[in-house]
């Protein structure tokens, strides 16, 4: 809550939760002195909300008994739309500081009508989501992300501060083309200049963020989600994987994620380009695609699939009871 504006609404919250505070239990909350608190108290007086402060031992500032905010003017669609997305985003780890998205849910809750409140609730209590979810510490923190979206539309050239997965660290000046959220994650994608190539970064990784004067201009028809997925799965992991799928390709790419791997109309079929941490997973993806194919490379994958195989006749064998 950096901007004056937003700690002047700070103050307000704090009051309408809080039968009294001091000024230097505000100002510590707020991260100001108490003579900023002060001029804050100020402003919302002067914006008619009656805050009174009280001198002496038991002093401190409070709202007028009875004040309260009118009520958030929203329609029942209106609400629904804007507390399923903050929902959607703790569910999904798609907010950036963790605390944000529940605060600002409880802030529309409390002016909402009681019943629709009590709805929406119920809602949250009984909805569920299959798509992945972030672990916590892979939120980025708020201002990573902002400074990130408002360079990507200047055209300004940032850098920043990395950690590679090794936990090695360096300093990047980068040209960020646009941010994308994958799997549950946060990327930045753009032109790293220590590398002199796009590159993809993930913003929990990322620590301060500073805005250069330099600018660019983002390649024409540059597409963010297309660069982040194609650079995921070409991450180096633990075997290469060549399959020829009998099938077409409008139909692989419909069944396989760009994330998973690179696919290519050829000749019989689509090219199934991957890399694989196990290759037990690959062939069971394979197994579960349901088109005959050929595996080109490596040879321990055919192993990998006989297995699976087996594995399968043998449960398909099994006499019930």
């Amino acid at each position: 809550m950096s901007h004056p504006a937003g700690r002047v609404l700070g103050l307000l919250e704090l009051l309408q939760g809080h039968h009294r505070l001091t000024g230097a239990d505000l100002a510590a909350r707020l991260g100001v002195d108490e003579r900023t608190v002060r001029r804050y108290a100020t402003t919302l007086v002067e914006l008619g909300i009656p805050v009174t402060a009280d001198r002496g031992r038991y002093g401190g500032y409070r709202l007028l008994p009875g004040y309260k905010l009118p009520p958030l003017m929203l329609t029942d669609d209106e609400a629904v739309a804007v507390l399923l997305g903050l929902l959607a985003a703790e569910r999904l780890g798609l907010g950036t500081e963790q605390p944000a998205t529940a605060t600002a849910t409880a802030k529309i809750r409390r002016v909402l009508p009681a019943a629709l409140a009590d709805r929406l609730t119920a809602v949250g209590e009984h909805l569920g989501f299959t798509l992945r979810r972030t672990r916590p510490d892979a939120r980025p923190t708020t201002d990573t992300l902002l400074t990130l979206a408002e360079a990507a539309r200047n055209g300004r050239r940032v850098r920043l501060g990395y950690r590679s997965r090794g936990g090695a660290t360096s300093e990047r000046d980068l040209d960020p083309y646009g941010l994308v959220f994958h799997a549950g994650r946060w990327y930045v994608t753009g032109h790293d200049h220590r590398r002199a190539e796009v590159r993809t970064f993930r913003l929990d990784r990322i620590g301060a963020v500073t805005t250069a004067a330099a600018t660019f201009t983002a390649p024409e028809g540059f597409d963010p989600v297309a660069q982040v997925t194609r650079s995921l799965a070409a991450v180096p992991w633990a075997h290469e994987v060549e399959v020829l799928l009998e099938t077409d390709l409008a139909a692989a790419r419909r069944r396989i994620p760009p994330s998973v791997a690179e696919l290519t109309g050829v000749d019989g079929g689509v090219l199934l380009r991957g890399r694989a941490e196990r290759l037990d997973g690959m062939a069971q993806l394979l197994a579960g695609l349901g088109w005959p194919f050929t595996v080109r490379h490596p040879a321990a994958l055919r192993e990998a699939v006989r297995d699976h195989a087996g594995r399968l006749a043998v449960w398909a064998d099994r006499a019930p009871g």
